[in-house]
């Protein structure tokens, strides 16, 4: 099994996210020693955000390309293909200011590809990657499941994933992380119990 790991925090080591996904790929790992894993870091390692001349370097043949044309066909290119590769994503998400990082929405117009991870029909949209399963490590300050603010979030991802055919999706929270030191270290030990007791239970 192949395993794509995704951290998008900019807080390093004081990233609960980090923490989490990291935990989340350790029990994977414990559950299917096998598995092999390709890690991305969306903070340290930036994706370049999609815009025109993403698309001019996408349209541009490869012999008359310049440097900068080729390096951004080679990053969407290679981007693409590790998830493509992947049977299964564990994806970190922090809440900023009510959505995801910039840095994981990068990442998401990178594979978000008409023809190879959904396609259009007569009959509407189809997501062309249903055979993988994604675990999202979500993580706020604040409390957001089921409030209007929650929707920039994980309803989101939910959609974006949903769109191209993903619907055994997974979340791993830890919520609260700025009311207080008893309260972040019940969300982040809750996190960890659901990691280590239920999320891969059926293994």
């Amino acid at each position: 099994m192949k395993l794509l790991h995704i951290d998008s925090s900019i807080l390093g080591d004081n990233s609960a996210s980090r923490q989490l996904s990291h935990s989340v790929v350790q029990a994977w790992k414990t559950a299917e020693p096998a598995a092999v894993v390709t890690y991305r870091d969306l903070a340290s390692d930036a994706i370049s955000h999609f815009s025109a001349a993403t698309l001019v370097a996408a349209g541009t043949t490869a012999e008359l390309r310049n440097a900068a044309q080729q390096h951004e066909a080679e990053l969407s290119a290679s981007t693409l293909a590790e998830f493509l590769a992947a049977d299964a994503v564990v994806i970190a998400a922090p809440m900023y200011n009510f959505t995801i990082p910039t840095q994981l929405k990068a990442w998401i117009d990178r594979i978000a590809v008409a023809g190879q991870t959904f396609r259009y029909t007569e009959a509407g949209p189809e997501g062309l990657c249903g055979n993988k399963k994604v675990v999202v490590v979500s993580t706020s300050g604040g409390m957001h499941v089921g409030q209007a603010t929650g929707v920039g979030h994980e309803e989101y991802l939910k959609v974006m994933l949903g769109f191209m055919g993903i619907t055994d999706i997974e979340f791993v929270r830890a919520h609260g992380l700025a009311y207080g030191d008893d309260v972040r270290n019940k969300a982040m030990s809750d996190a960890q119990a659901h990691i280590s007791e239920q999320l891969f239970a059926a293994a």
